[in-house]
């Protein structure tokens, strides 16, 4: 079953037991993925599982930036509910990759990449992105990044 059929199909059960919340998240969800479709000039075509992975991930991006933003004001209130929201994404987002293992993959692409200095970031970055897409946090793959280099170089 595709992400978009799976949407859908969450959509109506909301629909049934009547959650409002669950219901106000999966249409705004579903808003972001139609206006895509247009800005794509593919009313007609179904956005593929990549597409919505891409949309989901910016859509928990966002809500991950306004926790911090909320917390950091002092409202918590508004932070619970953004993370009430993040739950709802993360259902249809694949599972996050342990740090663990995004380490493995950005010192495997390091050396893959003869990667010697932080002036490469942006290429190691252009690289790690597509096989990390969706399946972690594009700040902590960064940050990962940064500090294998760093402390390569400190080690050099």
């Amino acid at each position: 079953m595709s992400l978009m059929k799976k949407l859908d199909a969450d959509l109506i059960v909301a629909m049934k037991a009547r959650d409002s919340f669950t219901l106000t998240v999966l249409r705004g969800l579903k808003a972001e993925m139609k206006n895509l479709q247009i800005a794509g000039g593919t009313r007609d075509k179904e956005l593929t599982d990549e597409q919505v992975i891409t949309t989901l991930s910016s859509a928990a991006k966002r809500r991950r930036d306004s926790i911090e933003q909320f917390t950091a004001g002092n409202r918590k209130d508004l932070a619970d509910k953004e993370s009430a929201e993040l739950e709802i994404i993360q259902r249809y987002l694949p599972e996050q990759m342990s740090e663990e293992k995004v380490r493995e993959i950005v010192a495997a692409t390091i050396t893959e990449l003869e990667i010697g200095s932080m002036k490469e970031v942006g290429k190691l970055m252009q690289s790690l992105m597509p096989k990390l897409k969706g399946k972690a946090d594009g700040k902590l793959i960064s940050a990962i990044a940064k500090e294998i280099l760093t402390s390569q170089n400190s080690s050099s």
